[in-house]
């Protein structure tokens, strides 16, 4: 007798699966998200059977022995920095992002680290065992403990490690694998989700350490259901521009370590190179004296980054457009119409356009007063100065905030051979001066506007 199939529709945003479809996902509010997903009850039954046979007895946490090593190093400093230290033995990774990205290219140079010494397979579902090795002969990667398996049939990708045991495992990518025992076709929702919760178990069971590649939608989530994301033990997105050779390596979740860290790579002929020094490289071609220009200093975790924030205020038409790149366009549009109100600088009928140099994304305030003073130098056409930074979040009253970790981030504009960085006036640290870095102290927007731009800079007669 055939099995019974049970119609459920998933949302593909936040995972909430509901018996009927509509337009608007009831749960998220999503428009257009809700796929068809069908659940066979026998094959469900039958897992439920095979995982009572085999149950495991529950055991003390004290009498758990930790002494094994937890923890192995992947040989790529900035990759083993967003893992918290290195890859986790038993873990289950997600490696997101766009197409052509540096995904693989990541996880194969990862292969071809000479202190790795562990049996790694490689399962590529895009690609044929040819045209892997001449990516890795490209990207100099020898090892001879390496194993390619070109295959999409998921009992085949398990069998295949069942036999060869290897300690480390890296799938291109999920949404190739396909398991026969359902009708659906690979890519689709049920097809990832099932798939994924094979590969999980049998990760656990045996104490792998699976690295799976995801494709990004358009939207840039995972693409399939949101539940995936809540499987895995980390998820890890690469960002970054195709048309620039930065990338950078974020967590979104990590359940063995911080998901503040970033990593930094550059995109070169032979792959992915390490970028020790961030803030140096994205600052390199700076203009000297450049009008609309200036640099804030945020932190990635436990690093303090230099970013470039560029603005550009022109005359406008009635319906003046506005464009923001690296920064939020609701925390930009805010910063305008604090500039225009507290600062004094009428900004209202202007085209206006924000850019972070190098593709980064600084969704953190201490990056608020390095925007407000760049678009008061593009509006007046003033320069602020090469050898200037500066740090602090703006409220709506124009006042200067204190942010975190001043100290640190002054440590690393006084390396970087700045001379003077406007700050808040009340902090919460207490702020030791670095080298020959002098600190311009100020209290709201238009103070700083005239610290830095002039007299008279924040007035709106000058403008």
């Amino acid at each position: 007798m055939a099995n019974k199939q049970k119609t459920v529709y998933c949302c593909t945003d936040c995972g909430n699966e509901t018996p009927h479809w509509s337009g608007r996902c009831p749960n998220c509010g999503a428009w257009n998200t809700l796929q068809e997903l069908r659940v066979e009850a026998g094959a469900k039954r039958k897992m439920n059977s095979d995982r009572t046979s085999s149950a495991r007895q529950a055991r003390k946490l004290s009498d758990l022995d930790n002494t094994e090593e937890i923890r192995f190093e992947t040989g790529i400093s900035e990759f083993d920095r967003v893992l918290g230290g290195g890859a986790v033995i038993g873990s289950l990774n997600l490696v997101g992002g766009a197409p052509g990205i540096g995904k693989s290219t990541l996880l194969l140079q990862m292969c071809g680290k000479a202190h790795l010494q562990r049996r790694i397979l490689y399962v590529t579902g895009e690609e044929s065992e040819r045209q892997l090795k001449l990516r890795a002969q490209r990207l100099n990667v020898e090892n001879d403990e390496l194993y390619v398996l070109a295959e999409t049939e998921l009992d085949s990708i398990i069998q295949s490690i069942d036999q060869l045991e290897p300690e480390l495992v890296i799938i291109d990518s999920v949404q190739t694998i396909c398991d026969s025992n359902l009708d659906s076709a690979p890519g689709s929702i049920s097809q990832v989700r099932e798939c994924t919760m094979r590969i999980m178990r049998l990760t656990k069971e045996q104490g792998l350490t699976v690295f799976l590649i995801g494709h990004i939608t358009k939207e840039g989530s995972i693409a399939g259901p949101k539940i995936l994301e809540h499987m895995v033990d980390c998820v890890l997105y690469f960002e970054g521009e195709r048309n620039t050779s930065f990338r950078i390596l974020r967590a979104a979740k990590n359940r063995f370590g911080s998901t503040n860290e970033i990593g930094v790579f550059e995109m070169e002929e032979d792959g992915l190179q390490c970028v020790e020094n961030p803030s140096k490289a994205l600052l390199t071609g700076r203009p000297e004296n450049g009008r609309g220009t200036c640099v804030a200093c945020v932190m990635e975790g436990t690093r303090p980054l230099l970013a470039e924030v560029q603005a550009l205020v022109t005359p406008g038409g009635y319906n003046a457009s506005r464009r923001s790149n690296g920064i939020d366009y609701n925390r930009a549009a805010m910063l305008l119409a604090v500039l225009e109100k507290r600062g004094g600088i009428p900004v209202g009928n202007c085209e206006t356009f924000i850019n972070v140099i190098g593709g980064l994304e600084l969704d953190e305030p201490a990056a608020d007063l390095a925007t407000i003073l760049a678009l008061a130098s593009s509006q007046l056409d003033r320069p602020l100065g090469s050898d200037l930074a500066a740090i602090g979040e703006v409220g709506l009253s124009g006042e200067i905030r204190s942010v975190s970790s001043l100290n640190h981030r002054l440590s690393e504009i006084a390396r970087l051979g700045f001379t003077r960085c406007v700050i808040p006036a009340y902090s919460k640290d207490d702020i030791k001066a670095e080298g020959n870095l002098k600190l311009i102290r100020v209290r709201s927007v238009r103070e700083a506007i005239r610290e830095t731009l002039g007299k008279g800079s924040g007035e709106k007669s000058s403008s």
